[in-house]
């Protein structure tokens, strides 16, 4: 069969590290990138022999020579480009979060399944085997009942120059700024670090209690055109559907951590932990006759299919995977829920 061709919509940042995994694949071809700013599409194509390139979504559709499309626009752009792309009959992966609030990111995956088009959030933590090699051991029961789970996802580029001066950069500005279209570290990693707890232990919670913090950060809480006014950190106690309970937690402000996601999750017959991070991840456990003596043990986890081959597998197949649009909906309304009044009080879920 031929290669399924794929549009990157947006030329930004991240849209290199799409291309890179898409590239990978030999199923799948590249045909054409799309940004508002025609210039940047022409370079961001010519660096990465893409043939064709688009000042606009409008353009690359009434062009339609594409199969399905990496959205890769800012997050406030995604609904209206994805609603597009669905009515073009496109397939479509997204990048997290799916929309700006529940309400938008429900008719994205109503819409989709409707359509019957093959529809994924880039939740891009499920590319890593060890947390896939987790939710397998907690689903054979092997740790038993789930009691208790903490997880955390630790960034410092507030407090360091990991990635540069966030002072001076509009790349890292942004994610400071309501305005900007900003959720803060809630809706920027807070949905990684929830997806990667949820999907481990195989269900959502169904209450939230919710505190978010920002903090002084310059003169005024304002640099140039940004008012810095977006959460720099975010916490949740959470409870699930069995009755465990859980602490779920994000920061820009984890000195000394440059990216890293953690959890542990305890049960009625052992626990297992996840640390995934830039030098790595490793996965622990210890079950059965081990909890006695307190005694760990490392875990391998078999490799694991990326999201973006998986989303090429199932447009090939036309039979949808996770994670869904419907999965970034589910998401989407714990994260809304954690900025209302309600959330101070361990508000229901749905």
């Amino acid at each position: 069969m031929s290669k399924l061709r794929i549009l990157v919509l947006g030329t930004g940042g991240m849209a290199s590290q799409h291309v890179r995994l898409l590239g990978k694949d030999s199923r799948a071809a590249i045909v054409a990138a799309a940004d508002v700013d025609l210039g940047r599409a022409k370079s961001f194509a010519g660096s990465h022999k893409i043939s064709n390139s688009f000042g606009s979504l409008e353009d690359a559709i009434a062009w339609g020579q594409f199969d399905a499309a990496m959205n890769v626009t800012p997050d406030s752009v995604h609904y209206p480009t994805t609603m597009k792309l669905l009515a073009a009959k496109k397939h479509v992966l997204c990048e997290k979060p799916l929309a700006e609030n529940f309400r938008l990111a429900d008719e994205m995956a109503t819409t989709a399944d409707k359509a019957g088009l093959i529809n994924m959030v880039n939740l891009s933590y499920r590319n890593v085997a060890e947390i896939q090699e987790a939710r397998a051991r907690i689903a054979s029961g092997e740790v038993g009942e789930i009691r208790h789970v903490e997880a955390s996802y630790r960034q410092s580029w507030l407090v360091s120059n990991q990635w540069g001066d966030w002072r001076t950069d509009p790349k890292w500005l942004w994610r400071l700024s309501e305005k900007h279209g900003s959720k803060g570290v809630l809706g920027d990693v807070g949905i990684h670090i929830l997806d990667f707890t949820a999907h481990a232990l195989g269900m959502m919670p169904i209450s939230v209690q919710a505190r978010l913090k920002t903090f002084h950060k310059a003169p005024g809480e304002r640099i140039g055109e940004y008012d810095l006014d977006a959460n720099d950190s975010a916490t949740m106690n959470v409870e699930f559907s069995n009755g465990a309970l859980g602490v779920i937690h994000a920061s820009r402000f984890m000195t000394g951590y440059a990216n890293d996601l953690k959890l542990a999750v305890f049960g009625t017959q052992g626990a297992l932990e996840v640390h995934h991070s830039l030098q790595g991840t490793t996965l622990r456990l210890c079950s059965g006759p081990d909890v006695h003596t307190q005694t760990w043990h490392s875990i391998e986890a078999p490799p694991v299919e990326t999201n973006h081959r998986r989303f090429v597998t199932a447009v090939i197949a036309q039979k949808s995977c996770e994670p869904s649009f419907r999965r970034g909906a589910d998401l989407q309304r714990v994260l809304d829920l954690c900025q209302t009044p309600e959330a101070g009080g361990a508000a229901r879920v749905g």
